[in-house]
């Protein structure tokens, strides 16, 4: 099974007891991927390639975004200590059933928003996360001009220390924040990748 194929839905963050029992923090709004047995996908670091695991039982943390899991063959608390940062993903094809209006979010993200508007393609979803309701973090296609400066020749310093100084800083890409609600995103046409928005005044000043 190749990592693409894949949606994750957690990290593990610890043990829990003697009995080699999980804490996982989810990152799924769909909290049966841990209550209901059966097979998930592992991986023990960025390189590493998935492996089937079993998931026995899970209950929740109350008040916590937490659940608390059991994997076939993970007995004792050295075993689970050992899983920690650990990836628990599922297969693509194995998606809850959803609502009207309810999406995946490993769907949206990628996804060209467009201002309705003036029909200008605005920029990329990049993630999206969860407050009073979801929101969409969208990047920018148009970028804010940074101000450069002649370059350094770093052959003329010599000492290593001054030298990480005078390098360039990466500059993080300006992203805007679209509450994920019908009133502002009133199109997801997910076949053709695209999320139409009507931003209200302001919402997209940077």
């Amino acid at each position: 099974m190749d990592i693409e194929d894949l949606i994750e839905i957690g990290t593990i963050v610890g043990a829990s007891g003697l009995k080699g029992e999980l804490r996982v923090n989810i990152t799924t709004d769909f909290p049966e991927r841990f209550e209901n047995p059966g097979q998930r996908w592992l991986t023990i670091n960025n390189n590493s390639s998935p492996q089937i695991v079993e998931l026995l039982r899970g209950r929740k943390v109350p008040g916590k975004n937490i659940y608390v899991v059991k994997l076939e063959n993970v007995n004792d608390r050295t075993q689970a200590e050992n899983l920690k940062g650990a990836t628990l993903w599922v297969d693509k094809s194995d998606r809850p059933y959803l609502e009207e209006g309810e999406y995946h979010v490993a769907d949206l993200i990628g996804m060209e928003v467009y201002n309705q508007q003036n029909g200008e393609n605005i920029g990329v979803v990049v993630d999206v996360f969860s407050a009073a309701h979801e929101i969409l973090e969208v990047k920018l296609h148009k970028q804010p001009l940074v101000e450069t400066k002649p370059p350094v020749n770093l052959e003329n310093i010599s000492r290593i220390s001054r030298r990480k100084k005078v390098k360039p800083k990466k500059t993080k890409a300006i992203t805007v924040l679209i509450p994920f609600v019908a009133e502002i995103v009133p199109i997801v046409d997910i076949d053709n990748q695209k999320i139409e928005i009507n931003p209200p005044t302001g919402l997209l000043d940077n």
